[in-house]
């Protein structure tokens, strides 16, 4: 893949990621039709782009608005509108974060290079511990809206089949029914969403980022209520995910707020974690466990407990985020002990962070 092949490909999924967050069914296989159609078209033609996107990221009349909306964000404001002839027009915005799009600037005129990065877009990857409150709260509103997929596992139970395994019983009820053997009925396993078990660390050291992290929260919680749990880590373990199914995010926020007693207090992962272990348990879950490995206690039993974790769990994930820095090593001694057995070490320092997360749960 050429270079140029490359930026485009990489500008339009991010394009696709930012219309899942606002709620449009921009799926992966609209997002590969989209490409597999760039390759017939111009792409330096503004009106080439938005009608392809328009033909394959839609998935009805309701995703259209939004489409118009977050193409205009995204592509530095620029909207096309047909006129009565049924030539395409281009008109461009200038576009500030937050704010309606404000007076036409030019009609018309050369919108220059499709891939230009939005502000919305450069908000993705900042680190959400130096943004602004109005800056964060946009984040926390695209948190919300997004789409948390969750894989899938073979459950025990069996459903009707077109192949699979001989279904003796129902072949057997059948026959009798109808006085011969018509057909062989077959059946096969159900799938159901797999289990995510997730530890908000809410000491200081990360309190700059434990916010945005229950509102990660909430959206994996909203969207497969029945098997996420969510638990507050500190210096107490807390489970939190009664207060999180709340439909409202600020209602939720508010709700686990009032649950949580040990607020920017110290951490205590080993001891949590092995008082999850002796209650419950996570056999065949994806654990995620969101701290910056700043252990109070003895690492060793951090390291323990995680080790445990990992025999029972299908994958154990530790979110922490100074991973997203270049230069991050795990030199803290709760990171350290807990390392070998962690199957990925990811970042959690930004709203592209949270999206990548989510994939990763998704296809897990």
């Amino acid at each position: 893949m050429s270079e140029a092949a490359g930026g485009l490909a990489a500008t339009m999924t991010g394009f696709a990621r930012t219309l899942r967050a606002a709620g449009v069914g921009a799926d992966h296989e609209r997002t590969r039709a989209l490409l597999s159609a760039l390759c017939h078209l111009d792409v330096t033609r503004p009106a080439d782009l938005y009608w392809a996107g328009r033909l394959t990221l839609c998935a009805g009349p309701d995703d259209l608005p939004r489409y118009d909306r977050c193409f205009q964000a995204y592509f530095g404001g620029r909207t096309a509108s047909r006129r009565p002839a049924g030539t395409v027009t281009v008109t461009r915005h200038t576009l500030a974060l937050g704010e309606e799009a404000g007076d036409d600037t030019g009609e018309g005129e050369d919108a220059g290079a499709p891939g230009s990065a939005s502000r919305t877009e450069l908000l993705r990857h900042r680190d959400v511990a130096a943004l602004t409150e109005a800056e964060r709260a946009e984040v926390h509103r695209m948190l919300a809206m997004l789409s948390a997929g969750r894989a899938v596992r073979r459950s025990r139970r069996f459903e009707p089949a077109a192949r699979g395994r001989l279904d003796q019983r129902r072949t057997i009820r059948e026959a009798l029914r109808k006085g011969d053997v018509a057909r062989l009925l077959r059946r096969s396993h159900t799938v159901r969403p797999r289990g995510v078990v997730l530890f908000v660390d809410v000491s200081g050291s990360m309190a700059p980022y434990a916010e945005t992290l229950l509102r990660f929260a909430h959206a994996l919680v909203r969207s497969r209520p029945r098997a996420t749990r969510v638990y507050s880590v500190g210096t107490r373990l807390t489970p939190i995910t009664a207060e999180l199914r709340h439909r409202d995010p600020g209602t939720a926020l508010d709700a686990a707020s009032r649950a949580i007693p040990d607020w920017s207090g110290g951490t205590r992962l080993g001891e949590e974690l092995k008082e999850f272990l002796g209650r419950r348990h996570a056999r065949g879950d994806i654990v995620v466990i969101a701290s910056d490995g700043w252990e109070r206690g003895d690492p060793s039993l951090l390291g323990a407990q995680v080790a445990r974790l990992a025999r029972q769990a299908y994958r154990v994930i530790w979110v922490n985020p100074h991973k997203g820095y270049e230069d991050y090593e795990p030199l803290t001694g709760g990171m350290r002990a807990a390392l070998p057995y962690l199957d990925d070490l990811v970042a959690g320092h930004s709203l592209a962070a949270y999206e990548a997360l989510s994939e990763r749960l998704a296809h897990a």
